[in-house]
């Protein structure tokens, strides 16, 4: 969804035809740059934090406006400005100002002598700083900030340790702005305790997108974090503050900012502490979060970061479970440069889902009440940027950490029984936003148990989807929040059944036709699972309506096209048009068929027709490639409507064209910058995206697990699958002018098609390639080759 680093390799890698026999040597956290795409809106943030933690921490950046950020996720890297390290954050998310960020905590070497919520330029209680003195590596953050203060930051999966050192002669203190979540808040509070050495508090958080066209619906607070902080020193002094009054001495405070622009100006509470740092000037604080509770959050806190625990100690563990997480994907061969870029992917495809429950395995739910995990439900699992993760994320995850999806769609499922069956597209935190489109509920979960996540209760979540796919309520006919948050799962789904398409007179939608094609979608991954479940009505049933799609394409102009109620087609069309669609054109939106490509084409013309629209899809009028994402009727690799299109090119009979176009984009749009990400990242979806080509798979199909394929950038792919299976992937050849599939062998055997079948990913496997400066026209372009579509099995 769209709405000179510091950084050093330890390890050199230098290019080579041969893959190294043992990559697992490779120290792989040091491959990995948290700065690439923290500009170019990437959006993501460079802090510290465990795969899928609790507790993020990391810097708030800020342009001199208190209600605003650098960018979405927190952090900028061309703002060089920080008042304040938050403790939740959200990788990659589109809707200035962002959300999450909950109690920063902003290391003060001096007096503080007003309110810091009136400070709403941020010219007091904030720092320049220098991309000099700032490093990160997974799980530890660092930066000199230039009031003469070192922030050193490392976490566990629900606590943190900071490290705070300041400069001789100069004030210790640590303000708590406990309201200043980036969205802003609701309520907030705050309480010290000097003689425990203890501040703890809470923040009503809520408000994501609540800037867009519709987006008071969400100006609202729909989750509440809890925080304790414990310090090594004694607190010498303390005081709070609520809007423009400061209260010293006082050990308690409350107050929100609320959630519209203007209306949080001056406005928010917090507290703060004081220290005498002693001879080594530093203080170190201990901080453990909770979304259920304060005890909670201090039982996470001894659970986890127990007292003494060395800072060292701390940040060694986390990298050790950071480079043991990485090693799910070992390679060989590549650049120094294409390893950066592939380990960061990795990285960040797998900072979220969020851990939700606490270590008592208790958890809050949708609607704000305490449960605890199901049974043999290993963790409970927050944040779902449905729209964005169906298409690559969720099935990178299920294929490195199949029980980690498993509880993930086990989660799902839990938030949905807790809002009456309804599963929404964007939860944030436990929280319904509705953002975006369509019903991704269904792909994901299809998606995820077809790459074999099955520690879920399967029956019931297919029961849950069929149920809201068949039975309109009162929010899949209402407008309250429209276009960009319109509540329901299914909008008019009424319609939907009656039509056969999403009317746009009325949709209840953000796009008639975009919402048509993404409820396709949706029944043909319902249609898989029946399938998988032995539902042969139910099969039969979503099949029919996935092919629904053709009622929103217009055999006139062989485009989607917005339609009416009345069947007439939306007037004045041009395929750049975005009328219908949702942060895209009908140009891009007309190939988001996944599951009948091949049917696609025939309606475009016929294969050749097709294939001559995908090369002006990728190139200028001269030929020449235009990837810029700039052109309405173009390929736009910075948002997910766009990104399995190159992909295409195999159901035509052209899979050299998909090697080639791959290769463009890897070559040209990820990089080792801070621009390196083309857009943003939304949860991991772009950098899953990039893992699977750079190892030449590709699940285009969604709610299934056959994988098209390409050529590799790497030598050798090892992936080691949670579950103990494992996939070889062999081209001894890959270099930059090796970029055709000459021959393909498949455990053994050779192969002339371009896809494997679902037991590569179940059973393991090996694929070994032989790759070349030419493209084999000739391989995988019969069309019995063509990979599995609707109605071919």
């Amino acid at each position: 969804m769209r709405l000179r680093t510091l950084f050093v390799l330890s390890a050199t890698v230098a290019a080579t035809m041969t893959a190294p026999p043992a990559v697992a040597q490779q120290n792989l956290t040091s491959f990995v740059n948290p700065f690439i795409g923290t500009t170019n809106a990437g959006n993501v943030y460079p802090g510290a934090v465990r795969p899928f933690g609790m507790l993020s921490w990391s810097p708030t950046t800020t342009r001199g406006d208190q209600t605003g950020a650098g960018a979405a996720g927190g952090y900028q890297y061309t703002v060089t400005r920080i008042r304040g390290f938050g403790l939740t954050h959200l990788n990659g998310t589109g809707c200035t100002p962002g959300a999450s960020g909950d109690i920063p905590i902003m290391p003060h070497a001096g007096d503080v002598t007003s309110s810091p919520s009136a400070d709403n330029t941020d010219q007091i209680y904030a720092s320049n700083f220098s991309h000099a003195n700032e490093s990160a590596e997974p799980g530890y953050y660092r930066v000199g900030l230039d009031s003469g203060v070192n922030a050193e930051l490392t976490t566990t999966l629900r606590t943190g340790t900071g490290r705070f050192t300041f400069p001789a002669g100069r004030p210790a203190n640590l303000l708590f702005r406990t309201s200043n979540s980036l969205s802003g808040s609701g309520n907030a509070s705050v309480r010290i305790d000097p003689s425990g050495r203890r501040v703890s508090g809470s923040v009503d958080g809520g408000g994501f997108c609540g800037r867009t066209s519709g987006g008071v619906a969400n100006q609202r607070v729909y989750y509440r974090l809890f925080f304790t902080a414990e310090f090594d020193r004694p607190i010498t002094s303390h005081g709070t503050w609520r809007d423009g009054t400061l209260s010293p001495g006082s050990t308690s405070g409350s107050g929100g900012e609320g959630f519209g622009t203007t209306q949080r100006v001056g406005k928010g509470s917090g507290g703060y502490v004081g220290f005498d740092p002693g001879a080594d000037r530093t203080v170190t604080a201990r901080v453990g979060i909770s979304y259920v509770s304060l005890a909670n959050a201090e039982a996470n806190l001894a659970a986890e970061n127990q007292p003494g625990t060395p800072f060292s100690a701390v940040r060694a563990a986390a990298r050790a479970h950071w480079e043991q997480t990485l090693s799910r994907i070992q390679v060989g061969g590549g650049t120094t440069a294409q390893r950066t870029t592939f380990y960061t992917a990795l990285y960040h495809a797998l900072l979220q889902p969020s851990v939700a429950n606490d270590v008592n395995g208790e958890y809050s739910g949708s609607d704000l009440r305490t449960y605890r995990l199901s049974p043999g439900q290993g963790a409970q699992y927050s944040t779902f940027s449905g729209w964005d993760v169906y298409r690559s994320q969720v099935q990178m995850l299920a294929l490195l950490e199949p029980r980690v999806a498993g509880d993930y769609a086990q989660s799902l499922l839990n938030y949905a029984d807790q809002r009456g069956g309804e599963w929404d597209r964007w939860l944030h935190n436990n929280g319904k936003t509705a953002v975006m489109s369509g019903d991704p509920s269904a792909p994901t979960v299809a998606g995820m148990y077809a790459f074999g996540a099955e520690n879920f209760d399967v029956w019931r979540a297919f029961s849950s989807l069929v149920t809201a796919a068949t039975v309109p309520t009162a929010n899949d006919l209402s407008n309250n929040g429209c276009p960009v948050q319109c509540p329901g799962q299914r909008p008019s789904l009424d319609r939907y059944m009656s039509l056969h398409y999403v009317p746009s007179d009325n949709c209840h939608c953000w796009g008639a036709a975009a919402e048509t094609l993404e409820d396709a979608t949706a029944d043909y991954a319902l249609a898989q699972l029946a399938a998988r479940l032995g539902d042969t009505q139910r099969r039969q049933q979503f099949e029919q309506r996935s092919a629904y799609w053709r009622n929103v394409f217009d055999p006139a102009v062989r485009y989607m096209r917005n339609r009416a109620s009345n069947g007439t087609w939306a007037p004045g069309f041009t395929p750049g048009t975005g009328t219908g669609f949702v942060e895209g054109t009908s140009a891009q939106y007309t190939w988001m068929v996944y599951h009948d490509v091949v049917g696609l084409a025939a309606a475009m013309g016929g294969k050749a027709a097709a294939a001559a629209r995908l090369d002006g899809f990728f190139h200028d009028q001269n030929g020449n490639w235009d990837l810029s994402g700039t052109t309405p009727t173009r390929y736009n690799a910075g948002n997910e409507p766009s990104i399995q299109t190159p992909w295409q090119y195999i159901y035509l009979g052209r899979p050299h064209q998909t090697q080639e176009t791959l290769r463009q984009i890897l070559n040209t749009l990820w990089t080792t910058g801070t621009g390196g990400i083309p857009g943003n990242d939304d949860l991991g979806t772009m950098s899953s995206w990039y893992l699977f080509a750079a190892m030449g798979i590709y699940p285009q199909v969604p709610s299934r697990a056959e994988l098209v394929l390409s050529a590799p950038l790497f030598t050798r792919v090892e992936i080691r699958r949670e579950n103990g299976r494992t996939i070889v992937i062999e081209a001894p050849q890959a270099s930059a002018q090796n970029k055709y599939v000459q021959t393909l062998s498949v455990n053994g055997v050779s192969s002339n098609r371009a896809w494997v079948p679902e037991s590569l990913v179940r059973e393991g496997g090996r694929l070994t390639y032989t790759l070349g400066p030419t493209p084999n026209t000739a391989w995988g372009a019969a069309p019995a080759d063509a990979p599995p579509q609707l109605g071919t099995g």
